[in-house]
């Protein structure tokens, strides 16, 4: 490994780092205001902080002389992911109002799984890794998520859902990606999906001023670093990266969650949930190598 490799993969780690800890934030969060609010307010700043990237890679394209995309090609892909994205988004975050950051963080990373899965149904081949990840994440979620009277909480199936939106979203973005400029993508996503967020919480919830000012350094953190720094992290270390290290790191994000719940809001999972997050990690570790090594996925 070169050093600009371990550069790009500490980089990453940073990024996991922000994205795991952005769930005990977006816990907090939820203690001042509803799940909508949280996330109308945290995605528009999310998209603000995209501004100044999308206004520094158009001058350098500019004084490059090369072609800029026009903002317009953007606006109909970012409303369809902006739509998926506030799926996702409202799922997760009504469910930590009834879940642990660190299972909530385990679960939604079965998207990592579920991608593969859906790729089925594009006529994407899926290897033997993949089917044997599945079984091992499947497994560490009956023992993360199912009671011993085989019932699952409320928190923990929104999420199981809401991994599902996560999946769609990759896939589209996966699709769009390659016809549109990523960064002017991002920002209509978010500033969709802000949208969307901000007219449920007038219809459903009750908005005031003095809880989104007590939200706000999670409200800070979850729009401007999980959003804007993450995002931008991850762009510049995944040049250098390779596809199966940058994802496999990116996995990490749920470790951090778990660790941040525990010493920041005093989550224990107890040892039967332990062994399933081991479970659960092992099998979407073992899925990101099978598809990206082999090339069956391309994601």
């Amino acid at each position: 490994m070169n050093k600009r490799e371990m550069k790009s993969n500490m980089l990453l780690m940073l990024t996991a780092t922000i994205w795991g800890f952005a769930f005990v934030v977006q816990r907090v969060g939820m203690q001042y205001m509803g799940a909508f609010a949280f996330n109308g307010v945290r995605f528009a700043l999310g998209s603000i902080s995209l501004v100044p990237l999308i206004i520094y890679f158009k001058n350098k394209k500019a004084a490059e002389q090369l072609e800029d995309a026009p903002p317009a090609s953007a606006l109909v892909p970012g409303i369809i992911v902006g739509s998926v994205l506030f799926f996702g988004a409202s799922l997760q975050q009504a469910g930590l109002a009834y879940t642990t950051a660190g299972k909530a963080a385990f679960i939604t990373g079965l998207y990592i799984v579920i991608v593969p899965l859906l790729g089925i149904f594009l006529k994407q081949r899926t290897g033997v890794n993949t089917w044997i990840g599945v079984v091992l994440a499947a497994s560490g979620l009956y023992f993360l998520s199912v009671n011993e009277d085989f019932t699952i909480a409320i928190g923990d199936f929104l999420e199981i859902i809401g991994a599902f939106f996560w999946a769609v979203h990759i896939l589209v973005i996966d699709h769009f990606t390659k016809k549109v400029d990523a960064l002017k993508l991002s920002f209509v996503q978010f500033a969709m999906c802000s949208l969307l967020s901000i007219i449920a919480a007038f219809i459903f919830e009750d908005i005031s001023i003095s809880g989104i000012g007590q939200a706000a350094i999670p409200i800070l953190y979850g729009g401007l670093l999980s959003v804007g720094v993450a995002y931008t992290l991850q762009v510049v270390a995944q040049k250098h990266a390779k596809p199966s290290h940058a994802a496999i790191i990116l996995s990490m994000e749920t470790v951090f969650a778990a660790i941040g719940g525990a010493l920041l809001l005093g989550e224990d999972l107890g040892g039967r949930g332990y062994f399933g997050c081991a479970l659960m990690l092992a099998g979407m570790l073992l899925t990101q190598v099978n598809f990206f090594d082999k090339k069956e996925y391309k994601a």
